[in-house]
């Protein structure tokens, strides 16, 4: 009787490690094919190009941070503080020039006509405008990095 007995709880044990192998194969494939799927729909946020990752995030914009200007009856609003600042160095000309030029993205002929005045002048007051902004803007990270 005692052989039948373990006989019968040797046979348990192999029917539990069998069902155990069968369940753990079952696992295995279920990963593997999981591990597929991944592979093939799923890109991983260091490998996403720049301008695709731009897309997925939103960056909180607060007007109150801006600086805007009053020009020819344009408002102009200008978000980065440094150049704000620069530009609040310029004579009122030069920084209408320079804020019609590259913020309303006016032609030289447009702005002379909108500031009755020749477009060679108008040339002049960006070249010499930039170039202050230049010197100013230099001065001013110069200073930042002491």
């Amino acid at each position: 009787m005692e052989q039948s007995s373990s006989r019968y709880e040797q046979t348990i044990r192999h029917q539990f490690d069998r069902i155990c192998k069968m369940a753990l194969k079952g696992e295995k494939v279920d990963y593997i094919r999981h591990m597929g799927y991944r592979q093939k729909n799923e890109v991983m946020l260091s490998e996403l190009p720049e301008k695709e990752l731009n897309q997925l995030s939103i960056m909180d914009e607060y007007k109150v941070e801006n600086h805007y200007f009053q020009v020819l009856g344009y408002d102009i609003e200008v978000k980065d503080a440094l150049i704000a600042e620069a530009l609040q160095s310029l004579t009122e000309k030069k920084r209408n020039v320079i804020l019609l030029s590259y913020f309303m993205e006016m032609s030289d002929a447009d702005i002379a006509r909108e500031m009755n005045l020749v477009r060679s002048t108008i040339h002049e007051h960006r070249k010499r405008s930039l170039e202050m902004l230049k010197q100013i803007m230099e001065g001013s990270t110069d200073e930042k990095k002491m």
